[in-house]
């Protein structure tokens, strides 16, 4: 008879659970069955679109950065309490940055688009928001709005966070898992199965839309996205606990209440184990391509190397023809020897002087020489004095003459009288 209660709880709590199919992606065995898209979801994003792989989406890619992605439900969440699981990885570079958020707001796609919470307006809803805020290697904040506040324009975004926790969630090397309780009691956020935050005051509306967005600066962080899956929760399952007191009374096996999320961890376990093989050998992959393009370069630049120290080699001389000018050489030091010794045994000072007497007779005659020519010349085309003076004294005749000619003229005009 124990037997079959157990399978009559197994089968109360599976009927009560159920995943919310238009609101999730990742739990089955691929993401998507193709990577032209989610069914039911929308892609996007500025600069990048976001890379849909078998066992994840990449919102960000590692590189270029200053850029955004989203993927947003198509349809609105019916169900007024849910629980969702959100599983991502966050890799970069030492001092890269950037921000992810889940979002369950109203009319998302429009509202919110790829906006990040500091740049998404007068938004209605739920954000869980995963950043490098705290400045102690990450956090996890909520956030609220009724569509009143402009986070856009807000001075202190940051100061409107109304749970958070820290969490160090860069470069792990396995997808972090985040699990949101939502009921009519309580809003609970845990982190790798531990708590964050929860409260009792909020109280989230049915007809948002789920959705994610992740924005990344210059030096980038790649966002990727394993998981997101949303079930139902029904009103009466919390009170299993009773049944269990009571199975405990009486030495029975653990109810299926207890036994089931071990092994759901179980198989949580097995799968998280199974994505970080796999995600393992795509990085395996990947740096067998980087080590293949190093080899492939260092090949290249050898052979650039090989080709210059040939072409060095054929400019440089051989051996030979460094012995050939080196005999050269040793013959015309030779030659100046004797030179110098042939003019050190003679004495050359009575050519010099015979020299130096006919150089100083050829000056002397050719200066002289010039001498008369330049007297001839000049005698030559100098005009004669008298044929000169002549001519000064017929110009001095012609004047007066003019003169005496004009001043008789002038006496023999008629005068007149006033």
């Amino acid at each position: 008879m124990k037997i079959p209660a157990c399978i009559f709880l197994f089968s109360a709590v599976a009927t009560a659970q159920r995943v919310i199919e238009t609101s999730s992606f990742g739990h089955g065995a691929m993401v998507a069955p193709s990577r032209e898209g989610i069914p039911g979801w929308d892609l996007g994003g500025e600069g990048h679109f976001p890379q849909i792989l078998s066992n994840k989406v990449i919102l960000t890619p590692p590189y270029p950065g200053n850029t955004r992605g989203f993927a947003w439900a198509q349809s609105p969440l019916s169900e007024s309490e849910w629980t969702a699981e959100f599983q991502f990885r966050a890799t970069g570079v030492e001092r890269a940055g950037g921000n992810l958020q889940l979002w369950y707001a109203k009319d998302g796609k429009s509202q919110v688009g790829s906006a990040s919470i500091y740049t998404a307006g007068q938004w209605d809803g739920f954000a869980l928001v995963v950043d490098t805020h705290s400045g102690k290697g990450g956090s996890v904040r909520g956030f609220l709005n009724d569509g009143t506040t402009d986070y856009k324009r807000h001075r202190s975004v940051d100061s409107l966070a109304f749970g958070h926790c820290d969490y160090s969630y860069r470069n792990l090397g396995r997808p972090s898992v985040i699990r949101i309780k939502h009921t009519s009691a309580v809003l609970e956020v845990t982190v790798d199965e531990k708590p964050c935050f929860s409260t009792d005051k909020v109280t989230l509306p049915a007809g948002n839309t789920i959705g994610l967005t992740a924005a990344t600066p210059e030096n980038p962080d790649s966002f990727e996205v394993f998981k997101v899956v949303l079930e139902t929760v029904a009103p009466g399952v919390g009170k299993a606990p009773p049944i269990q007191q009571q199975s405990s009374n009486q030495q029975a096996p653990p109810p299926p209440q207890q036994r089931n999320p071990q092994g759901q961890a179980g198989s949580g376990d097995l799968s998280s184990i199974n994505a970080q093989f796999v995600d393992l050998g795509s990085r395996i992959q990947l740096i067998n391509h980087a080590t293949n393009n190093v080899l492939r370069e260092v090949g290249n630049q050898a052979n650039k190397l090989d080709t210059k120290q040939a072409e060095l080699l054929q400019k440089l001389a051989t051996k030979e023809q460094v012995a050939g000018l080196d005999a050269r050489l040793q013959r015309l030091e030779q030659i100046l020897l004797s030179i110098q010794r042939d003019l050190e045994g003679k004495d050359y000072r009575d050519k010099f002087n015979q020299l130096h007497e006919t150089l100083r007779s050829s000056h002397l005659s050719l200066a002289d020489n010039i001498k008369d020519n330049l007297l001839s010349v000049i005698t030559a085309s100098t005009p004669r004095m008298g044929f000169f003076i002549f001519l000064v004294i017929a110009f001095q005749v012609l004047l007066a003459g003019s003169y005496i000619i004009y001043k008789r003229r002038r006496a023999n005009m008629p005068k007149k009288f006033l």
